[in-house]
């Protein structure tokens, strides 16, 4: 009955009932396109395509594209392209100092850095479209592309493409601005979503044959633990008091002395997020594919065979150290310690017990470096977890489930969205979507309190 009022009083605020209405139709129109095949394309003769795309770095693109790639779909390389040229840019922004300084000029430099990300996305998806075609060729020439002149498929195909992902990130930026919640975050989510009913159907099929309805009752159990402890994860923080000098301030011509502020410093256990999953995914991927332009390497070696099946021991210690390291690397590159301790000393606020400047950014540095480490240690868990489920005879497209980028990602943009909602209702006077407090997302948040 409560969950029935919540959602009562969600549709009862107009400007959320439209932004959720404009959320649902195009989360639709993205699954419809993810079904429209590329012209020229023989849909009848694509079970090559599914087949290869089950695996490998084509099984990660296939997963995150909602299976739009191994359907030759028109949104078959999905919002990929954008994500990699936002984080060249993310990473400009770091090295380059033009592009810093775009990023602290706040709102106008936001939109030329959103541009930029727009131009490098055609570039990233033009030549993506253009090995995607390669792709169609070398799999099944004769079945797939009957007919067709060659240079007349790869100007569609390219321009198709780039097109349907220009539209998927138009749809992105749409829900962003005037739907609920992150559009890219949640583009990708639905793409994820997408295969996790036919998984669990496909899992429950294999256990019935198997006898073992107990077994499969016992993974979903073990599923749900997993999803709390990945929320645990995500909302993890460590809270460092700060202390603000009272001021004076000027109230009906008079000058009257401010009380003094305490707030939170809330330190991220895991600052990182997926980021060194996937770019320990795209490391992880490069002896495969280095091996495919190496006619003299034996393809059938225990070295590649070990770091092509993600259950081997040699994959997963690979696997987890890089996580580890990749997670120190982005913490180090997104959380500045000596830019905190800077605008804490000009806003006069300080930590209790120790002093402004290289003490303070000293002291916030040993607690980063303290609370990434049981973080970067539990990201690799979750990493590895699907190889370790799927040692007990759990489906391969079920297991993924369990561990990896898309268990985080999806975790995380739920918990975004429902904090959104939550506010629109806080800001009418609602209660919460929870009796215990308020909902948390990924992103950290000061907690100011009176002194």
């Amino acid at each position: 009955m409560k969950l029935i009022q919540k959602l009562k009083e969600i549709w009862s605020i107009e400007e959320l009932r439209q932004r959720i209405l404009l959320t649902l139709g195009l989360i639709v129109i993205y699954r419809l396109g993810t079904y429209i095949t590329l012209p020229g394309i023989n849909p009848l003769a694509l079970e090559t395509l599914k087949t290869q795309g089950s695996s490998g770095i084509l099984g990660l693109v296939n997963l995150f594209a909602g299976g739009a790639f191994s359907r030759a779909s028109v949104f078959a390389l999905g919002i990929m392209p954008y994500i990699s040229a936002s984080i060249a840019i993310q990473l400009l922004t770091m090295a380059i100092p033009y592009f810093q300084k775009l990023q602290k000029e706040g709102e106008s430099g936001r939109r030329e850095l959103n541009q930029y990300t727009r131009l490098l996305t055609i570039v990233v998806t033009a030549f993506q479209s253009m090995g995607y075609v390669v792709y169609l060729r070398n799999a099944d020439a004769g079945a797939i592309l009957p007919n067709l002149s060659t240079s007349l498929f790869w100007v569609s195909t390219v321009i198709t493409l780039t097109a349907g992902t220009l539209f998927v990130m138009w749809m992105g930026e749409k829900i962003t601005d005037k739907g609920i919640g992150n559009g890219i975050s949640l583009i990708i989510m639905v793409g994820i979503l997408a295969r996790f009913p036919g998984s669990i159907v496909e899992e429950f099929s294999a256990r019935l044959t198997k006898g073992g309805l107990i077994a499969f009752v016992i993974e979903l159990a073990f599923l749900i633990v997993v999803i709390g402890a990945c929320i645990l994860l995500i909302q993890g923080t460590r809270r460092i008091p700060v202390q603000y000098a009272k001021r004076n301030i000027v109230q009906g011509g008079k000058m009257m002395q401010g009380g003094g502020v305490r707030q939170y410093l809330p330190l991220k256990l895991n600052a990182s997020g997926v980021m060194p999953i996937i770019f320990a995914q795209a490391i992880m991927f490069l002896p495969a594919t280095i091996a495919q332009f190496l006619p003299g390497f034996d393809q059938n070696g225990k070295f590649l065979i070990a770091f092509n099946d993600i259950k081997s021991v040699p994959y997963n210690l690979t696997y987890f150290i890089l996580i580890v390291a990749f997670t120190y690397f982005y913490t180090a590159l997104i959380v500045n310690p000596t830019q905190i301790a800077d605008d804490l000393k000009r806003n006069s606020g300080f930590i209790p017990g120790v002093k402004p400047g290289k003490k303070t950014e000293d002291f916030i540095d040993s607690v980063i470096s303290r609370i990434t480490l049981p973080g970067a240690v539990f990201l690799g868990l979750v990493a590895i977890l699907p190889a370790i489920v799927m040692m007990f005879d759990v489906n391969r497209g079920f297991a993924l489930f369990f561990g990896g980028s898309s268990i985080l990602i999806m975790v995380g943009v739920i918990l975004d969205t429902l904090q959104t909602i939550e506010t629109y209702l806080l800001n009418r006077h609602y209660d919460g979507l929870t009796s215990s407090g308020r909902i948390k997302g990924r992103q950290g948040q000061m907690y100011q309190t009176s002194y």
